[in-house]
């Protein structure tokens, strides 16, 4: 029987100029749908588990055209509620070599934004699952998402299913008057694996200082929330717009596990891998032992650099071929 993944958060439209042109030269733009979390349920539906995410999406036509890309790339969207009119948005301008890619976001009071606890009855949603995955970026979008999600964490917990929470937020998204270090901790006490960076856990937490290394911040961060069981990272060199390199560490409260670094020569899109480690990540601990689960995580995560939109559909074969030393690229037959 497959593993069974939920997630939540917003989903939004991406409008993006043609190839590499700039705003300014764009006379249309490409339009596809992602989220961080949906990206993540997505990229695990594409690697054989079942996949569902909860969301709120406008009751229009914009509503049903998100949900479904959701079906369209193999998740249920059985717990997908409707109301209001705004379609959250963002324009990316992709970059390349030198020049940077830029983000301009239009998503504040989108219908997610609106969403409040009685909307959802999580312990039907999670009935039947082995996992929970959220993000950082949720609990920042309003007061009733992040009581939202701190309950579908809490019912989580309450089934024994494990929970996973990529942490790493936005500060400017933090404006209806909490601040992410009252309200992250307040989500990542109730979760088994916790995906950060070092700055992460020294601007969330208040833990450690600038000279600890990530294992030492690990070590305090495990101390201080005993519910956690894994501290995550992924490290990124940023060599130029086009040439990245990607590592995979971990800290499961015995072992300090690094992957080799994997080099990205050629990136086709760079969003949404964050969410190809978080996928990657979750069907590996759900798969395979700590040491393999991360090298899988580092390598679904540089395939997702070389599939154009937010998110990554490459098969398990693909990624247990990478893991494998397989990075010549040759054609399939």
């Amino acid at each position: 029987m497959p593993k069974k993944l939920i997630t939540f958060g917003e989903v939004m439209m991406r409008l993006s100029p043609p190839g590499y042109e700039k705003f300014s030269q764009a006379s249309s733009f490409e339009l596809v749908y992602g989220g961080g979390e949906a990206n993540a349920a997505i990229s695990c539906a594409y690697l054989g588990m079942k996949a569902a995410h909860v969301t709120r999406f406008p009751d229009n036509a914009l509503g049903k055209a998100a949900t479904q890309f959701l079906r369209k790339h193999w998740l249920s969207t059985e717990h997908v509620i409707y109301g209001d009119q705004m379609m959250g948005k963002y324009f990316l301008e992709k970059g390349a070599v030198h020049r940077s890619s830029e983000v301009i976001y239009e998503r504040e009071g989108s219908a997610f934004s609106q969403i409040k606890p009685s909307m959802i009855n999580w312990e039907e949603v999670l009935r039947d699952a082995d996992w929970f995955h959220w993000t950082g970026i949720t609990p920042a979008i309003s007061e009733g998402a992040a009581q939202c999600c701190l309950e579908a964490i809490k019912t989580a917990n309450k089934l024994g299913i494990t929970v996973s929470g990529d942490i790493n937020s936005r500060s400017n998204m933090w404006k209806y008057g909490r601040p992410m270090q009252e309200v992250i901790p307040s989500l990542t006490e109730y979760s088994d694996v916790v995906i950060t960076s070092s700055r992460g856990i020294r601007e969330m937490f208040g833990i450690g200082n600038d000279e600890d290394s990530f294992k030492s911040l690990s070590k305090q961060l495990i101390a201080a929330n005993p519910h956690i069981k894994k501290v995550v990272k992924k490290t990124r060199r940023t060599l130029s717009a086009s040439h990245h390199q990607i590592q995979g560490k971990i800290w499961n409260g015995k072992k300090y596990i690094k992957t080799d670094m994997l080099n990205i020569t050629h990136i086709i899109d760079r969003v949404g891998t964050g969410d190809a480690f978080a996928a990657g990540l979750i069907y590996g601990l759900l798969h395979f032992d700590d040491e393999k689960a991360i090298d899988f995580a580092a390598s679904a995560c540089a395939l997702k650099h070389t599939v154009p939109g937010d998110v990554n559909t490459v098969s398990l074969e693909n990624v247990i071929s990478l893991m494998q030393g397989n990075t010549s690229g040759a054609i399939v037959r």
